[in-house]
């Protein structure tokens, strides 16, 4: 039975939120090693490079909003602070010391983890009957399989 946030038991809202936090987490880890390596990308590739990962970026610092504010919408607490995101998050920092092909090997593993965490998080959504939730995150892990799939192809 399809329902909405209201409608959810509070264990249903705690669990759909707290898969939605570990998305926000990732999302915000990967928004900041996208820029970082935005910022220091060089090489041959620097020009598509570049742009790919402010791409990326941008995308992602609106997907943060967005999944933030379904947290909120089950009434419970979106984590907001970068200590708790990074210790939450599965996608690891980096200092941004790396060639393009390095970085173009750590931003598809984020693009992954993010994948299938959003995933996992729907899957969620689907067996309380949270089709809004189950919604965002189908739309939110085709979006980072297709990054992924762009990062791939330039490994090959």
């Amino acid at each position: 039975m399809t329902q909405t946030a209201v409608d959810l038991t509070t264990d249903a809202r705690t669990a759909i939120a707290d898969a939605l936090n570990q998305s926000v987490a990732e999302t915000a880890v990967t928004t900041m090693l996208a820029q970082n390596f935005h910022w220091n990308v060089t090489g041959m590739a620097f020009s598509p490079l570049h742009e790919l990962f402010q791409k990326i970026y941008e995308d992602h610092f609106v997907a943060q909003d967005d999944l933030a504010e379904r947290v909120k919408a089950l009434d419970a607490h979106a984590e907001g602070t970068l200590a708790g995101m990074l210790k939450r998050s599965k996608v690891e920092e980096h200092d941004g010391h790396a060639t393009d092909r390095e970085m173009i090997k750590l931003m598809l593993d984020a693009q992954e983890t993010l994948a299938a965490t959003l995933a996992g998080a729907g899957e969620l959504a689907a067996e309380h009957g949270d089709t809004l939730t189950e919604d965002l995150c189908i739309g939110r892990g085709q979006t980072h399989e297709k990054f992924a799939w762009f990062l791939r192809v330039m490994l090959r």
